[in-house]
């Protein structure tokens, strides 16, 4: 890990978002100190964490830059901050629940040497209680704005390196090029679904994203979530609403809209019967309501499109059905029920 004095020399700067997660940060840390084969430097920015977390790491880490917020700014905002500190032209993002093996940082190095084309890359990421169960690599959506981490719960194996729709953020590299020309993740978001916005966004720019399962981490799923907590049932709801609204083309809106409808028709009852609340509709209500503001931002992004919608349709998958949903979040359940972790649905 390098000294910012020698800001020169850095290939990469690796940014944390946390709040009340030292008991997480007591294993990704050190994992993440001993990255091997490149100058790297660590930004871990404290959402106004009251378990000690800015201590520890003042105490521990003195080399790494800490940023402590005052409260929780969300983790889209919570990043951007980072990036803004990032004196790196590749900057990583790191769930602080996550381990990355000892070259990870390396090799998304490697691979934007090695593809100066791609501004995103995404980790082979694990999960914690069977490391050969993916748990993502990378994120896909589909044209009903559904979207959810590609090949999880599958074996390792299957996932080939490649040309993907996004980067998952919980472990992924981007371009410092690329941040600055989208602005980052959309803060309004505040947790979830950032990283889908963005890659719809840097796509649009004429960005790619590509699939590195050489660079590994290993996930402990959900620890700083709650299975199908309402907060993360509304921000879901919500923030696919702003999704769709902002990036998808009117084309694809005429053509799917009425199977997006009947989608959410199907689902959102058995969604909050199965959780006893009414988070998924209030999270959809509360994205319908602030349509005025992501309108014009719908009209930013379009006016600056560069690529057409032929170029970027091949990388969204099609119209996924409810049964489809529950399927990949029961198969999640049972891949972390084992160990007694808590999950959450893996549909976005």
């Amino acid at each position: 890990m390098a000294d910012r004095k020698v800001s020169g020399t850095l290939e990469a700067s690796v940014v944390i978002v946390t709040w009340n997660g030292l008991r997480h940060l007591r294993r990704c840390l050190p994992a993440l100190a001993d990255q091997t084969g490149v100058e790297f430097e660590i930004i871990v920015v404290d959402n106004g964490s009251t378990d000690g977390t800015a201590e520890w790491i003042a105490e521990t880490y003195p080399r790494t830059v800490l940023e402590r917020l005052d409260s929780n700014h969300g983790f889209a905002e919570a990043n951007n901050i980072g990036f803004a500190l990032a004196q790196a032209q590749l900057i990583a993002t790191l769930n602080n629940d996550a381990v990355p093996d000892p070259d990870w940082l390396h090799k998304l190095v490697q691979a934007a040497y090695e593809h100066p084309d791609a501004g995103s890359f995404a980790s082979r990421i694990v999960l914690d209680r069977d490391p050969n169960i993916i748990d993502s690599a990378g994120v896909v959506t589909d044209v009903l704005g559904i979207a959810w981490d590609r090949h999880n719960t599958e074996p390792v194996g299957v996932d080939a390196a490649g040309e993907i729709f996004g980067a998952c953020a919980g472990a992924a590299l981007y371009r410092k090029a690329l941040l600055d020309e989208t602005g980052g993740f959309d803060p309004a978001f505040f947790a979830y679904l950032e990283d889908v916005d963005l890659a719809w966004r840097a796509r649009w720019l004429g960005w790619t994203a590509r699939y590195v399962p050489e660079a590994r981490v290993v996930h402990a799923h959900s620890a700083t979530g709650t299975e199908e907590s309402p907060f993360k049932t509304f921000h879901l709801g919500r923030n696919k609403v702003w999704t769709i609204a902002k990036n998808h083309p009117t084309r694809a809106l005429a053509l799917f809209g009425p199977l997006l409808v009947a989608y959410d028709l199907a689902s959102l009852p058995i969604t909050m019967a199965r959780q006893r609340n009414l988070a998924a509709l209030r999270g959809r209500l509360a994205g319908l309501r602030s349509l005025g503001p992501i309108l014009k931002q719908r009209k930013r992004v379009a006016a600056r499109r560069r690529v057409p919608w032929e170029d970027v349709r091949p990388l969204v998958a099609g119209p996924s059905w409810p049964w489809d949903v529950w399927r990949r979040q029961r198969r999640l359940r049972q891949a972390v029920a084992a160990d007694g972790s808590p999950s959450t649905p893996n549909a976005r």
